[in-house]
């Protein structure tokens, strides 16, 4: 088994028992962002798999969306980021405006 030379760690635990590698990051030519992509991305970040800087150049992402990610994932988990549930999650409902 070759394993690809790669600076810092290699591999590490997550709370919930999962291992996360080097291998389970996307593609550094991700365009279409799953739910299940970003929360990998956002994993590493969180626990040191990736320096924070080397995944916003890696993937070529603004810090904003990191932020956003890392925001949906921790307020409501990886359903929250699916595009699907932009509006359920992450802006406000017109209803709660007028009630507000």
């Amino acid at each position: 088994m070759f394993l690809k030379r790669v600076d810092g760690v290699r591999t590490v635990a997550l709370p919930d028992g999962r291992v996360l590698s080097h291998a389970d990051l996307p593609p550094t030519n991700t365009l279409r962002w799953v739910a299940s992509r970003k929360e990998s991305v956002v994993l590493a970040v969180r626990h040191g798999l990736l320096s924070r800087k080397s995944a916003l150049e890696r993937y070529g992402l603004s810090d904003e969306e990191l932020d956003s990610w890392d925001s949906a994932l921790n307020s409501y988990g990886s359903r929250a980021l699916k595009a699907t549930q932009v509006q359920n999650y992450r802006q406000p409902r017109e209803d709660n405006e007028r009630l507000g």
